[in-house]
């Protein structure tokens, strides 16, 4: 095994001391878990931690209200930003931890508390390399709201403080995601496209509707809808290239009130994702066709797709950083070159808008339970937090030097 240098060691030592608080941080975020845009207490309790980090800089409300921006800088030099989320899902926990939330139906289920800690160690250790003139240039600590969730306008956290200017000026940002598909010691780090585009379409199919008794009377939406369906089920498979990743799923239809009505409209959400740009394109195409069924059949239709989050793509130069900064740090942990799935990121809007990278780190719980995101159930190996914070410190340094 390659011995660590001096410097690495340090570093990695110095995280781990932040240990005990890193800990504490992420269960008092755990406790109080708040929705997307609804991050009050969780943004003031950020801000004060911040204004613990000699010569840091911190801002409230860029972009949105509940948005935090810490900043480190020596005056010149190279400027990246770290990007951590803090709003919850609205989960009821079933774990029975210490730190269960305390907020009945609203939950931490995707490691958005344990982002925010990593991200607050990071400012305090590298806070200290600032304050000894050991690094030179400019770091953001970027605390965003509504990851999860986009507003009536269809905008998530991220545009919001994109727009507010939060990345003006630098020149990289990078990410971290807890993943408890894989242990700790297990990194997921991928060049390019690496989590899906979202796009969500809305569909209304109409028809007469009439008595269930004599369909033939009448049109009926129900049976219009069952070729579409069928037709959008097969569009992943039967007129997208095999070589690309594409998925089209259905998650809501609504209709009806009695066993012996035949509607008159039945109404259709789903949600398409892709990596590639002109994938996405296809696919839009495709749905609309899919629908445009129902005029042949002697219904109407009327679809809407709208697109949320893009693709996250990330930037090999920057990944090359992370990687770097694993190597170093903890030479025995497994790399794995694979993309992250068809899930969504809205971090992908701050990759759009200058390089950057997001990686995910192994933090399945030691219980060995199926603990995954988006689950009532959902906890980490808290051993990660300072490994998170030891990783991204490194990366900054790497970048800065």
């Amino acid at each position: 095994m390659r011995l660590l240098s001096i410097e690495d060691q340090k570093l990695v030592q110095e995280a781990d001391k932040l240990k005990q608080n890193l800990v504490e941080w992420r269960r008092q975020l755990h406790m109080y878990p708040e929705l997307s845009f609804q991050e009050w207490k969780t943004s003031r309790y950020v801000a004060d931690l911040l204004r613990k980090v000699p010569g840091l800089i911190v801002e409230e409300g860029i972009g949105y209200p509940t948005a935090i921006v810490g900043t480190l800088t020596s005056g010149s030099g190279p400027k990246i930003a770290i990007r951590a989320d803090m709003d919850a899902l609205p989960i009821k926990e079933e774990n029975n931890t210490a730190y269960k939330s305390k907020h009945e139906g609203v939950m931490h289920a995707c490691g958005h508390d344990a982002h925010t800690a990593i991200c607050l160690g990071t400012a305090h250790l590298l806070g200290e390399y600032f304050s000894k003139g050991e690094l030179q240039g400019t770091v953001k600590f970027l605390f965003q709201p509504a990851e999860e969730k986009a507003d009536e306008e269809g905008l998530t956290g991220a545009p919001y403080m994109i727009m507010a200017g939060v990345l003006d000026e630098m020149d990289a940002v990078i990410a971290l995601h807890m993943s408890p598909e894989e242990s700790l010691g297990e990194v997921k780090v991928h060049d390019g496209y690496s989590m899906a585009n979202v796009d969500v379409f809305e569909a209304i199919v109409r028809g007469t509707g009439g008595h269930g008794a004599y369909p033939h009377l009448g049109t009926d939406p129900f049976w219009m809808l069952t070729s579409v369906l069928q037709v959008l089920y097969g569009i992943p498979s039967r007129r997208v290239s095999p070589l690309e990743s594409a998925v089209i799923s259905i998650g809501s239809i609504q209709s009806g009130s009695a066993s012996n009505v035949i509607p008159s409209q039945v109404n259709v959400k789903g949600t398409i994702r892709s990596y590639q740009p002109y994938v996405r394109e296809q696919l839009h195409d495709e749905v609309k066709k899919a629908f445009a069924l129902v005029d042949t059949l002697g219904g109407r239709t009327e679809v809407t797709i709208s697109s949320e989050d893009p693709a996250l793509k990330n930037d090999p130069k920057i990944n090359h950083l992370v990687r770097s900064a694993i190597n170093r740090l903890y030479p025995e942990f497994k790399i794995k070159n694979e993309p992250f799935g068809l899930g969504g990121e809205d971090f992908a809007h701050m990759t759009q808008h200058i390089p950057g990278a997001m990686f995910f780190l192994g933090c399945a719980a030691s219980d060995k339970e199926n603990r995954d995101l988006h689950t009532p159930c959902f906890d980490i190996d808290e051993n990660v937090l300072p490994v998170g914070t030891a990783i991204l410190s490194e990366t900054v340094r790497n970048f800065l030097s």
